[in-house]
């Protein structure tokens, strides 16, 4: 009998960033089979007709499974749970209040966060200039308005969503990570603090990248 060839690995493009965090976090929480491609930003990988050929929109993460390509992180987060068999991304009635979580996010809650994210810690890294303070203005305010819902809505919870971890998770708490160097000023609500710091029991929640030092 011939032995059956091996499925065909998924590729995960990433760099070190705010969206490929959450489909790397993800990817690891499930020990996805996944093979892990660093996209070198800085030298513009992402703008080469071969990148360009997985994902016109010049992003990552991109996934490719077999030549199945998805982009957009929080889509990328949805295949691999589903691709696992896996209640992150659940097949009941669970799934429309996840995708109330993520527009949430993707909206109010990480596009004032990522503002902050990008002002304090990307500007520095690509020296694109010091932080606007009009931004940094607006976007502090904006954060703490809508951390004031989603604190609100943790109270007794453990989760977003349900009584388990799920993909909105990993979306919503996702500049959790960097709140001290972006300037997120995450301690003043306390569930939301309370929350990060279960996340922060995953391994892969806090090492979601692979390493960059050769083994």
């Amino acid at each position: 009998m011939t032995p059956r060839s091996p499925a065909p690995q998924m590729k995960l493009y990433y760099a070190e960033v705010l969206n490929p965090r959450k489909a790397c976090a993800v990817a690891r929480h499930l020990n996805a089979p996944v093979e892990f491609i660093r996209i070198d930003l800085g030298e513009g990988e992402h703008q080469t007709p071969q990148f360009l050929a997985l994902n016109p929109n010049a992003k990552v993460p991109v996934l490719d499974d077999g030549g199945h390509v998805v982009w957009e992180s929080n889509a990328i987060m949805a295949y691999l749970a589903r691709k696992a068999g896996s209640d992150l991304w659940p097949s009941d009635e669970r799934q429309i209040d996840i995708v109330r979580w993520l527009s949430w996010d993707l909206v109010h809650f990480t596009h004032y966060t990522g503002a902050l994210y990008f002002e304090h810690l990307i500007k520095p890294m690509f020296d694109l200039g010091d932080p606007d303070p009009a931004v940094v203005e607006e976007a502090s305010g904006q954060f703490r308005k809508f951390a004031g819902v989603l604190n609100d809505h943790l109270n007794g919870r453990k989760y977003l969503v349900g009584d388990g971890l799920t993909i909105a998770d990993f979306a919503v708490a996702i500049s959790f990570p960097y709140a001290e160097r972006a300037k997120i000023p995450l301690g003043e609500f306390p569930e939301l603090e309370r929350w990060h710091d279960r996340l922060n029991a995953l391994p892969a929640w806090r090492e979601p990248f692979p390493s960059l030092v050769p083994a």
